[in-house]
């Protein structure tokens, strides 16, 4: 390579970093970082495609969160431990992996149906790192034998270096926004069951502020019909029919109904494929993958469960379990709250409606010389012939001899 060619090459790969660096500094999120950086690398080393794995450290796999459009139905389905596959060697070795010519044979290799991999010849796996710490992977494919040049590798080894980094500050800052989202979650749950005295509008607001912060596509409160042992869905902000209309679920039967008995989360990859999901039906028609579902507790007493169902496969993580778990408290002692104060209510109506037939009876016992027995006996008669309620009627014996002494 003459002088002038290396020049060229040299103002290339600055041009190629400045570009780096412009899109990092420019406050992208995730997704958007990593759209971008496929289409540089796949313009850069002139490929046929480019992945994204993204090291999830909680799970300790790699997982494929960006690509060009064929891979974009495996996005979040395909996952790899560190150290499996090519891709899994590059994370563990930190290193650069390069196969020019029949990458399949490779006996690190494994092959992904989803992302027809017998279509490529050459494959290169590059690693990207944040402070010498595995961030991602980067995959680059060509359909066509193809020797990938050590400047071009050198460079886009470089180039993960930045984007790690960006990766690395971008999934900090959404897990801080994510938290302040969660956090405001709880205060709005609070805020809700302190402002409103009605159950339904209640449970209306806590499923619609669930499912915004949790990512659901279907959100739903059942309550547990505890004579029938039966779990209801009392509210959802779902619109569709097929699941509003599902029958009810026997205590034991499903995913719910085992949170019931078991008392404690249950979280499903895919209840499309779940034995003991009652509805997969429902679940393919409404595109729901993921379920988390979490009892509501009054002390040991399970009242209802909260579901949370994704559109997508997701592993929940113990945060998203915890706030739904908190958030189902919640929720549970402003119904045990509302269910009081209507007892309270109608212990006190009754003791009104007490005082009212006692004081009629005492005016029909007076007025016609009867026995207590009797006088009652009248206004429940009275109060079935006229289908009122006896509290009405002894109101209206108690008005008349109000205005006979008027009179």
């Amino acid at each position: 390579m003459g002088l002038k060619e290396k020049l060229e090459q040299k103002e290339e790969e600055l041009r190629i970093l400045h570009e780096v660096a412009k899109d990092i500094s420019s406050n992208l999120d995730l997704k958007e970082l990593l759209g971008r950086t496929v289409e540089m690398t796949m313009n850069l080393l002139k490929a046929d495609s480019c992945l994204i794995y993204l090291y999830d450290r909680q799970n300790d796999e790699l997982i494929l969160t960006a690509s060009n459009n064929p891979e974009e139905k495996a996005l979040g389905r395909i996952k790899l431990k560190i150290g499996e596959g090519v891709t899994g060697w590059a994370a563990k070795e930190k290193r650069p992996v390069m196969l020019p010519k029949e990458a399949y044979k490779d006996q690190r290799f494994k092959s992904f149906t989803a992302l027809e991999e017998n279509k490529y010849e050459a494959f290169l796996s590059v690693p990207i790192l944040s402070k010498d710490e595995v961030v991602g992977v980067m995959n680059i494919r060509n359909r066509e034998e193809h020797h990938y040049p050590d400047s071009r590798v050198n460079l886009l080894f470089t180039v993960s270096r930045y984007l790690g980094s960006a990766i690395h500050n971008t999934i900090i800052y959404e897990e801080v926004a994510r938290k302040a989202k969660q956090l405001d979650l709880l205060s709005g749950v609070s805020r809700t069951i302190v402002s409103s005295h009605y159950l339904k509008e209640i449970l209306e607001l806590i499923v619609t502020m669930t499912a915004e912060v949790m990512d659901s596509k279907i959100c739903s409160i059942m309550l547990l019909d505890e004579k029938r042992e039966e779990l209801f869905i009392a509210s959802t902000q779902s619109l569709s029919q097929d699941y509003l209309n599902k029958p009810n679920l026997k205590v034991g039967q499903s995913i719910s109904g085992r949170v019931v008995l078991e008392k404690r989360p249950i979280t499903v990859l895919d209840v499309t494929k779940e034995p003991g999901f009652m509805y997969p039906d429902v679940a393919e028609k409404e595109g729901i993958v993921s379920l988390l579902s979490v009892p509501m507790l009054i002390k040991d007493r399970v009242i209802g469960v909260i579901n949370s169902y994704t559109k997508n496969e997701h592993r929940f993580k113990k945060e998203e379990i915890d706030i739904l778990q908190a958030v189902a408290n919640q929720a549970a002692a402003a119904i045990e709250n509302t269910h009081l104060s209507e007892e309270i209510l109608a212990a006190k109506e009754a003791l009104e409606s007490r005082k009212i037939i006692e004081r009629a009876k005492g005016i029909l016992m007076n007025e016609l010389n009867v026995s207590e027995d009797e006088a009652y006996k009248k206004i429940h008669k009275k109060s079935m012939d006229m289908r009122k309620a006896m509290k009405e009627i002894a109101e209206a014996i108690i008005l008349a001899a109000d205005l006979r002494k008027k009179a």
